[in-house]
């Protein structure tokens, strides 16, 4: 008899990755906070340069997409050389995985930390391990202890999600310092943008040979739909995910738009500037409710109830009104929501509802 077709070990273990729900029956129109969308889309200038360039959807997109490495060593002072563009961040996480661990190695990352990381790892044939978290936020001296001669990678997302918690710069230094020689630190800059300051680890990449960076247009630039992300690292780390990234992973599209994006600098400090404000606004509504949450440094605030029975509750009272939350209970998190911050006239709908469902646990 010939042995039954199998996939590589670890990939049967992975569980779909599930994306922030975008319907509710009985809604035509709902107002979804699910997955941390910029609420005020992309950039005009992106918008006009993707429809510039449709008429070449025939043409092949260029493969080394010198143009869009270009922009973003431009504008994040970054050398071009030392940058690797994605089908979102999720790409280049996954090609670190594919590129650097295997059957027999351990991919390590915090209890709270973003599935992806899970994923890539057992696609890659690895062992996910977890280090807890203390209070929703990583801890530096929980990793090192976890890290082990089979360690190859350490992903950390900075700010966090879904927590929006984030930790300082010297702390993810320490840990840079206490790694063995073969394994890398990547740091997940995808909400980087609204941490006011963060250069999501740049300046540790530039100084160190075992620390890599990843980024996204998906949130801050509004440009989820195009999938486009990026990594920085040392030369010798670029020059590996390059070996097997495909030559055509993004489209003419994807170029054209996340290039205008990069570019029209003064669209995505708005979006970010009316993030700041309506973020705190948000957390201060909830908290007058009774709702905690801690101190968000993303687009996003994670909603902390009483128990998992409350937070279900107010997930089923927000879609009654037509509103689309996130329920992180695969993150741990079974007694929290994810809430997107949107536009103003969207959080205030937020707080209306959740007002009214605090009201009536009370009475």
């Amino acid at each position: 008899m010939t042995a039954p077709i199998r996939p590589q070990p670890g990939i049967l273990d992975i569980a779909l990755y599930q994306g922030g729900a975008s319907k509710i029956e009985g809604h035509e129109n709902p107002l979804k906070l699910s997955s941390n969308e910029n609420p005020f889309g992309a950039s005009p200038a992106a918008v006009e340069a993707m429809g510039r360039v449709a008429a070449e959807a025939h043409r092949y997109p260029s493969t080394d997409h010198a143009d869009l490495r270009a922009a973003i060593g431009e504008i994040h002072g970054l050398t071009p050389e030392q940058i690797i563009c994605g089908a979102g961040s999720d790409e280049i996480i996954h090609f670190l995985c594919q590129a650097y661990a295997g059957p027999g190695d351990e991919v390590l990352y915090t209890h709270h930390g973003f599935g992806m990381y899970r994923i890539s790892a057992l696609a890659a044939g690895a062992d996910p391990v977890v280090a807890p978290e203390v209070e929703r936020h990583v801890d530096v001296e929980a990793l090192v202890e976890a890290i082990s001669p089979a360690t190859r990678l350490i992903f950390i997302a900075n700010p966090a999600n879904p927590t929006a918690t984030m930790i300082a710069t010297g702390d993810i230094a320490r840990l840079a310092d206490a790694l063995p020689e073969q394994c890398l630190l990547v740091l997940d800059g995808a909400y980087a943008e609204f941490a006011e300051g963060y250069d999501g680890g740049a300046a540790l990449v530039a100084e160190r040979e075992n620390v890599v960076m990843t980024r996204t247009f998906s949130k801050a630039y509004g440009l989820g739909g195009l999938r486009v992300g990026w990594g920085y690292g040392p030369q010798h780390v670029i020059d590996t995910l390059n070996r097997i990234r495909g030559p055509f992973n993004l489209s003419v599209l994807a170029l054209a738009g996340a290039e205008a994006a990069m570019r029209d600098g003064e669209w995505v400090e708005e979006c970010i500037a009316v993030n700041a404000v309506e973020r705190a606004r948000l957390v201060d509504g909830l908290r007058q409710f009774g709702i905690a949450s801690d101190e968000s440094f993303a687009n996003f605030v994670l909603a902390r109830f009483a128990d998992e029975a409350t937070a279900d509750a107010a997930d089923a009272y927000l879609k009654l009104r037509g509103i689309i939350v996130r329920a992180p209970k695969s993150y741990g998190l079974p007694h929290c929501l994810r809430i997107t911050v949107g536009r103003p006239e969207d959080n205030t709908r937020v707080l209306n509802a959740l007002g009214a469902f605090a009201q009536g646990m009370t009475q």
